[in-house]
């Protein structure tokens, strides 16, 4: 008996173990689809929202470049519109955004004047987005309508300090690059203006040339064609250099004020928690495409000066403008009409 009992009770360990091993086999099994559910990246379209209205710097940057990434993505990279607040509308839906590489967002230098602006924001500028890559930098224009007689930047700042107050700028928008440059020009010269916003760049070119506002520091892509055709005149540009675009127009620091310099930059960024290696590469995807003939030629056209920067360094860039916006608000004293 204890011989049988012996032999019966082999097989029957040998069965529980095939038994425990087949189990760990099927719970490996159950996990792979998992694994393996998600589709290399990228496996659908891509959204890039624009904070602006169609017709700005932003849109003139942005469409360009989406039909080149397209092009080497082999996916559609579609433009989402989403204008209003300075920005800050944008910037918060991008900021709730899923974090899997499909939903970013294109930031001016308005993204970070904001965090100091506006005294209480719906998201956090540094904790809510994670950096993709610095794509292009553009000077500004400050141009005056027809009904400006001022030809330069001495004979704007005499005319400001005959009327105090009554010259008129616009900008494409509270917080915007425009708003924060007139109000530091304002400050450096002794001068008050007053500050007319609209919603988006093409408002304001619409203003201008209907001389409802008697200038603008304005992206010089949207205001050079209308220079050059001589429905506005330009007063100088706010870089510390001068502009291919725009070389017989001084800058502002030739004129006077020698410590003035003020360049627009774009950027692209996503939700916070957006794995590292999608950044890294959408960000290597950016710089391949502004190297391309084509779209280069297209953008050095309209005064953008490419750039394509690694994730690491658009972040060391945005921290750099928060603190030196935060420093031009607190000085000037600019606020949110």
């Amino acid at each position: 008996m204890t011989r049988q009992l012996k032999v019966i009770a082999r097989p029957r360990r040998q069965m529980l173990l095939c038994a425990a091993t087949l189990g760990a086999y099927a719970l490996l099994a159950s996990f792979a689809p998992r694994v393996h559910a998600e589709p290399a990246w990228p496996g659908k379209p891509i959204q890039l929202v624009i904070p602006y209205p169609p017709g700005g710097s932003a849109d003139l940057l942005a469409r360009p470049l989406a039909v080149q990434l397209q092009q080497q993505l082999g996916q559609s990279v579609v433009l989402e519109y989403k204008p209003g607040a300075g920005g800050t509308l944008a910037s918060q839906y991008v900021a709730r955004a899923r974090p899997d590489g499909y939903t970013i967002l294109m930031v001016l230098a308005a993204h970070a004047i904001n965090a100091s602006l506006y005294p209480k924001l719906p998201y956090d500028t540094r904790k809510d987005f994670a950096p993709v890559s610095l794509v292009a930098n553009l000077p500004m224009i400050v141009a005056a309508s027809k009904k400006l007689p001022a030809k330069n930047i001495a004979e704007l700042i005499s005319a400001a300090k005959a009327s105090p107050g009554t010259l008129t700028f616009g900008s494409a928008g509270n917080g915007n690059t425009g708003h924060l440059a007139a109000e530091l020009f304002a400050s450096e010269a002794g001068v008050r203006m007053t500050h007319v916003p609209y919603k988006g760049s093409a408002g304001v070119v619409t203003a201008m040339l209907a001389s409802d506002i008697d200038l603008t520091f304005d992206s010089i892509s949207t205001s050079m064609p209308h220079i050059r055709d001589g429905r506005m005149h330009a007063l100088a540009v706010t870089s510390a250099t001068r502009s291919p675009l725009a070389p017989d127009v001084p800058t502002i620091r030739e004129q006077g004020l020698a410590h003035f310099d003020v360049t627009g930059w774009y950027a692209i960024i996503a939700p916070a928690e957006t794995p590292a290696d999608l950044r890294q590469k959408l960000s290597d995807e950016i710089a391949r495409a502004l190297k391309q003939p084509q779209l280069l030629s297209q953008l050095s056209a309209s005064g953008y000066e490419p750039v394509g920067s690694t994730p690491q360094a658009l972040q060391a860039h945005i921290d750099r403008e928060i603190t030196r916006w935060g420093q031009v608000v607190k000085a000037t004293g600019a606020r949110v009409d």
